[in-house]
This record gives C-alpha cells, sequence and structure tokens, in this order.
C-alpha cells in the first residue's frame, strides 16, 4: 500500500479498490489553510478521474481531530482582498469532496467542527467514534458556514433542526449526534477509520458502473418531486441497462459466482 502525497497536509492511499484520502496538517488540527484547501481540490480531482477507485474514504491522521475547520489564524492575516482570492480556492476543496463521483464515507473522531464537519457532510455516510464533536459553529464568529454546511445540514436533518443547530452554533456530541442523524455510525472508540475502511470494502465489491450511478440518482433525485426524481432515476437505469457490468452481474448471478467486474 503506497502513498501519493497532494501537497505537505494530504495523503492518498490506496486499499484495492478503496482509495482513503488523509487529511494530515497534525500540528494544526487539520485546519484548512489555503495550502491544504488547494491539495484536496487536487486530491479529488485525481481521484474523480481514476476508474479503478470505487469508494472513497476521507479521514484524518490526527488522533484527537478530524478536522477544526477553516485556519481562522490565516484568515485573522488577509486583507479583505486576499479574502475575495482565496474563496474559490477553499470552496474547490468541499466541491471537490461533493462532486466525487463514487461514494465517499468520512471517518470522524475527535473534533469536526466548521468546515471540517462540512467536509464530512460533503461525503455520502459519515462513521464516527465516540469521541465525535460535530458542529457549524460559524456565526460564533461572525461568518457563516460556507463550505456547504447551510444546504447539506437541513438535507440531512431538516430544516428546523438545520437551524437550531446553525443560530446556536453549539457542539454535539457524538451520540446525540447519531440520535439526530448528523453521523450514520457510532463505532468503538478509535475504530472509526476501521469501520469505515470495511463498509468500504463492502460496497466496493459492487459494480463500479452501478455505484456510480446510483449515487448520481440519489444525489440528483434529491428534492425533486416525485415524477421528477423517477426520470432521473430512470436515466441513471439506461446507464447502467447495458453496460458491461450489467452483463457480468447477471451472468454471474446465474452462473453462481463472485463477479468480475468489467466497470465499464
Amino acid at each position: 500500500m503506497g502513498e501519493r502525497r497532494f501537497g505537505d497536509f494530504v495523503g492518498v492511499r490506496r486499499h484495492g479498490y478503496v482509495a482513503e484520502l488523509a487529511l494530515d496538517r497534525p500540528k494544526a488540527m487539520n485546519a484548512v489553510s489555503s495550502a491544504m484547501a488547494r491539495s484536496i481540490g487536487e486530491a479529488c480531482a485525481a481521484l474523480a478521474e481514476d476508474r479503478d477507485v470505487r469508494v472513497v474514504v476521507l479521514s484524518s491522521t490526527h488522533e484527537r481531530a478530524f478536522c477544526v475547520g477553516a485556519d481562522l489564524k490565516e484568515r485573522n492575516s488577509f486583507t479583505d482582498a486576499e479574502l475575495v482570492r482565496q474563496r474559490p480556492v477553499a470552496r474547490a476543496a468541499y466541491t471537490g469532496v461533493l462532486d466525487l463521483p463514487m461514494p465517499t464515507i468520512a471517518a470522524v473522531h475527535g473534533f469536526a467542527l466548521g468546515g471540517g464537519f462540512e467536509l464530512a457532510l460533503s461525503c455520502d455516510v459519515i462513521v464516527a467514534d465516540p469521541t465525535a464533536v460535530v458542529g457549524l459553529p460559524e456565526v460564533s464568529v461572525g461568518v457563516i458556514p460556507g463550505g456547504g454546511g447551510t444546504q447539506l445540514l437541513p438535507r440531512r436533518v431538516g430544516a428546523a433542526r438545520a437551524a437550531e443547530l446553525i443560530f446556536s452554533a453549539r457542539r454535539v456530541e457524538a451520540a446525540e449526534a447519531k440520535e439526530l442523524g448528523l453521523v450514520d455510525v457510532v463505532a468503538g472508540v478509535g475504530e472509526d477509520r476501521d469501520e469505515a475502511l470495511a463498509l468500504a470494502a463492502r460496497m466496493a465489491g459492487n459494480s463500479p458502473v452501478g455505484l456510480r450511478a446510483a449515487k448520481r440518482a440519489l444525489r440528483l433525485g434529491h428534492g425533486l418531486d416525485l415524477r421528477a426524481g423517477l426520470e432521473v432515476e430512470d436515466a441513471a437505469w439506461r446507464s447502467v441497462a447495458f453496460s458491461g457490468d450489467r452483463a457480468e452481474g447477471v451472468a454471474a448471478f446465474n452462473e453462481k459466482r463472485k463477479p468480475e467486474w468489467p466497470g465499464e
């Protein structure tokens, strides 16, 4: 298992068909600086083009934090003009994770606050351990969530619950986070990464064409009325119905063997 580095703060490791995108800025608890944001965006762009990657796990190398959000020390030094120039760089990091075409799983422990929690929210599934503390506290420092939080959180927990959490800026510990739907799985202490990788491996055993099409249908159909959503689903179905993966899957089922997905 090798590692490809993207700048100083992001590494990508391969586990078979699973890629692990590791946030690796331990001295700053993975606070997202401009350099780190640029690296996240570059790593996601490379992963999106890699047809051998079926599932991505977003993890942290810091033992006490997933990511504490934007690097406010760096932001404090910005002029208004510099902040404007930095905005597309920051957005590219979050949209890079959000737009990955394959399923994504966040492995969260310790602090996942502000932009850190938004990175997790950009994933399809969030696995946490009992030490996880999540929240969007941006209004407490005079800004608002800017990495998708105002849009992603209500899609998870509903508009009223999202409003309460964002307006109060409160931090939520793992047990309550699971109850509210802020995270999907609570693993044992220190087991979030292992649990996320195990779940990713189970997903990666399925058709890569099917996985991407199912994600596309889920994402594009969310929020539409039923008829429009069914049209999105139909388009996704048509994109896989005549694929090599569909032919192999049906053949393997009838021959009672494990499929060997062509990925096309």
